[in-house]
């Protein structure tokens, strides 16, 4: 599913226009991206959990070339699903 048919689907189940699903849409994405930045985690109960994880620096390989070459440390997004999320999908 893209974006253009998440919003449809947001659509049809709400009852609101496709513009206010659209704009419910982009709210949650930059809330969210606002949030995670700042370090926070955001918690959506049976849904699942978003967070930052911090990923070490590391040594990792060229498979190709078999050459060994550093991995930078980096911050990851991470997602927990809920209990409801992952007993709807099972």
């Amino acid at each position: 599913m893209n974006k253009a048919e998440l919003i449809d689907a947001m659509a049809a189940e709400s009852g609101l226009t496709k513009a206010d699903s659209k704009k419910a849409l982009d709210a949650f994405v930059k809330v969210t991206q606002n949030a995670l930045k700042s370090g926070d985690k955001i918690t959506l109960v049976g849904f699942g959990t978003f967070s930052v994880s911090t990923r070490a620096a590391r040594i990792g390989r060229n498979p190709q070339t078999g050459k060994e070459l550093k991995i930078a440390a980096k911050k990851v997004v991470k997602f927990k699903a809920g209990s409801d999320l992952a007993g709807a999908v099972a």
